[in-house]
């Protein structure tokens, strides 16, 4: 136990030792990861907006008004029951024109000017949910064919599958973004560690001579090399939570984009970049620390014939 505690103790007496480097290690692992981390919020709203705007109307078809212009008086039923039996559609509903007035006056209240209008030339719709988003091109093209009843053919496809591009474009990113920066968080924290055991070699040579173990020696430098890993990391995940949390509150009352990430995610997320950074600094020690023990063993390559 005594043992332990000696090993522990000077893992911080090390940090103490050298804290401007200490602080510029734990700096450069924040920047790294909180970049990083940053990526991958932003890949996780583009993809709860896409799958929530997925789940909502794809294709909505605009008609003519029935009873006009040669179109059958019965044609808006008639076009509904047909487009429920596709095998592409899960859900298709009828908006009438007093509906599409309703829908209108709520997306506009308090513009005047935009509510003056005649209600009856509002059309009415059906609006059409499918079973797969990308079976939007089958059902457009079925609905364009229907020229008398049909007035105009929308659908939000195009934005979802530029979305789905945009998401998957910075998955890609955001994790080579990830191997990158945590690449160069451990050689940074394996540079900072070669700097603390040089200016430490006149004891780390002497407790070689007393014959301490290179595990003895090298244990307080893995646990420094893990504390500053772990605080970086820590610094990242608390700092990337306040934006996105300060973030989330400030589109609260922006209803057609989510600006929010749940809590598990993050907790999950941060956890995870938490163990990163610790794996990260004990990386990097056994990186600074494995050639120097290497040279007082008198095995390392700059060890001159003969030793």
């Amino acid at each position: 136990m005594s043992r332990i505690l000696f090993l522990i103790r000077e893992a911080f007496v090390s940090l103490r030792r050298n804290l401007l480097i200490v602080a510029g290690a734990i700096l450069a692992v924040f920047i790294s990861l909180t970049l990083a981390f940053g990526a991958l919020v932003v890949n996780e709203i583009l993809r709860i907006n896409t799958l929530a705007w997925q789940q909502g109307v794809h294709v909505i078809a605009f008609l003519n008004d029935a009873g006009e212009n040669g179109v059958p008086s019965n044609a808006h039923e008639v076009l509904l029951e047909d487009v429920r039996g596709w095998d592409e559609v899960d859900q298709a509903r009828y908006v009438s024109k007093a509906e599409a007035w309703i829908e209108y006056q709520e997306l506009f209240a308090g513009q005047e000017e935009l509510l003056d209008i005649d209600p009856t030339i509002l059309p009415a719709s059906i609006r059409i949910e499918l079973v797969d988003i990308a079976l939007h091109n089958s059902v457009k093209f079925r609905l364009d064919q229907q020229t008398q009843v049909v007035r105009q053919v929308t659908t939000a496809a195009d934005s979802i599958e530029q979305l789905q591009n945009l998401s998957r474009v910075l998955n890609v990113l955001g994790l080579g973004l990830a191997v990158a920066l945590g690449l160069s968080a451990i050689v940074l924290i394996a540079n900072t560690i070669r700097l603390a055991i040089y200016a430490r070699r006149e004891e780390v040579a002497i407790m070689k001579l007393v014959g301490a173990s290179n595990w003895f020696i090298r244990v307080p430098v893995l646990l420094e090399g893990m504390i500053e890993g772990v605080a970086g990391a820590t610094l990242a995940v608390f700092t990337v939570w306040l934006g996105s949390t300060s973030l989330a509150r400030a589109g609260e009352g922006f209803a057609l984009f989510r600006l929010d990430v749940g809590q598990d995610w993050f907790l999950s997320w941060g956890l995870l970049f938490l163990a990163f950074g610790a794996v990260a600094g004990i990386v990097g020690s056994l990186m600074g620390l494995s050639r120097y023990l290497r040279d007082a063993d008198g095995t390392g390559p700059d060890t001159p014939a003969g030793f």
